[in-house]
């Protein structure tokens, strides 16, 4: 297990704030040495603002906020920023996120879709669409839509990116991300029962859980609490695809998936440590060597990712589909995602990559460590009629 991200949360305002950027730097550097002397692999530290919305009073600054910050970060010990999400009242924030991206090559950005204050909103919806298939352009391979995600229902003080914002007006904190995916791996293997493999996981994480939060103890400012949502990376031994086949079944994106996904959300909940975040599971298409070898066969569909997001999940991440993908395609699946979000009452995501000049079915052909290859995904999805082509705020409460 490895420490994905030791993340701070603050407002660095605009302009930038130099007193606010020391004490973040000092806090990184303070922390991730605690850590690594505690025996953990830190592999990113990070910073998460308010939405840039929040920070900025004209919104035409923002790609000058990301760049300005993305310079200030040259000396400090951050390698990633998320300035959150555009927000639902101020249509010109989506509008300007494409060009915010191209500003830098570390600062991600957010978009809301829905949230159990506001309810489910057509035209934003459609914002993150088109956010999605704009982004696909500013690269070859479609690579900066790795630094955008739509959100829906997901608050403020998770440590994971790109959803990673800060609540407005309140005082810095920080939060871990955790790559543990390696942890269900061992829990599982050779196992005769699920039983036995869940006491193994739920022991793992409390074990850590406890560690990590001593650590914590130590250190200022607030913490917010732990995020194990089992992060895989492209090797079989830190794969939640694996994790899943554990359990006996053949291929993940088969029967029995789904009780898989279950079980393993299940048992993050059930673990006594501090949450925060989505600690559920992550199923990232593109940083799981099984599930990139699943989808590349054809046996894992988005399909199956959206509906093991009903028991378990962050939604759908780095999930690779065609260039060509329409603004219309991706908000018919944004609805989905969204529904699925206020009806179950939990944070979901949508981080989709359009792959230029490809089409379903064919490689991706990523150099990036992070990444395993796979196949460009099929979306099972056209134009939507009315009422759901309108611009309406729909309301849907959970169960």
């Amino acid at each position: 297990m490895k420490i994905r991200s030791i993340t701070y949360f603050f407002n660095p305002g605009f302009p930038l704030n130099e007193a606010k950027l020391r004490a973040a730097d000092d806090f990184l550097r303070a922390a991730k040495s605690a850590y690594q002397d505690a025996g953990y692999e830190v592999q990113t530290t990070r910073l998460a603002t308010p939405s840039f919305t929040r920070i900025l009073s004209d919104l035409d600054e923002t790609p000058s906020l990301a760049f300005q910050l993305a310079s200030a970060m040259e000396t400090m010990d951050a390698e990633y920023a998320s300035l959150g999400p555009a927000l639902p009242e101020l249509p010109r924030s989506y509008q300007i996120i494409p060009e915010a991206i191209s500003a830098s090559e570390n600062i991600f950005f957010s978009g809301e879709m829905a949230s159990a204050k506001r309810g489910i909103s057509l035209p934003a919806i459609k914002s993150c669409a088109d956010v999605i298939v704009r982004a696909a352009k500013l690269d070859p391979k479609g690579f900066a839509n790795l630094r955008f995600t739509a959100l829906a229902n997901v608050p403020a003080g998770g440590p994971f990116f790109p959803a990673a914002y800060h609540e407005a007006d309140t005082p810095p904190a920080f939060a871990l991300a955790l790559e543990a995916a390696d942890l269900a791996v061992d829990a599982f293997d050779g196992k005769n029962t699920v039983e036995e493999g869940r006491k193994k996981l739920i022991k793992s994480l409390e074990s850590h859980g406890k560690k990590l939060t001593e650590v914590a103890k130590r250190l200022k400012p607030r913490f917010l609490g732990l995020d194990f949502s089992l992060a895989p990376f492209p090797d079989d031994a830190i794969s939640l695809g694996a994790a899943m086949e554990g359990f006996g079944v053949p291929k993940v994106g088969m029967h029995g998936s789904l009780a898989a996904a279950a079980i393993l959300a299940e048992s993050i909940q059930k673990a006594d440590f501090l949450h925060t975040g989505f600690n559920g599971m992550m199923m990232p298409v593109l940083e799981d060597s099984i599930l990139a070898k699943r989808a590349a066969e054809g046996t894992l569909l988005v399909k199956d990712l959206l509906l093991y997001s009903a028991v378990c999940g962050t939604g759908l991440d780095t999930v690779p589909v065609a260039g060509d993908v329409t603004r219309e395609q991706v908000a018919a699946l944004l609805l989905d995602i969204s529904a699925l979000a206020l009806r179950l009452a939990k944070p979901l995501t949508a981080r989709l990559m359009p792959i230029p000049g490809k089409q379903a079915g064919d490689k991706t052909d990523f150099d990036f460590a992070f990444f395993a290859n796979s196949k460009v995904m099929g979306l099972e999805a056209a134009d939507l009629r009315h009422p759901f082509a309108g611009e309406e705020i729909i309301r849907i409460k959970s169960r």
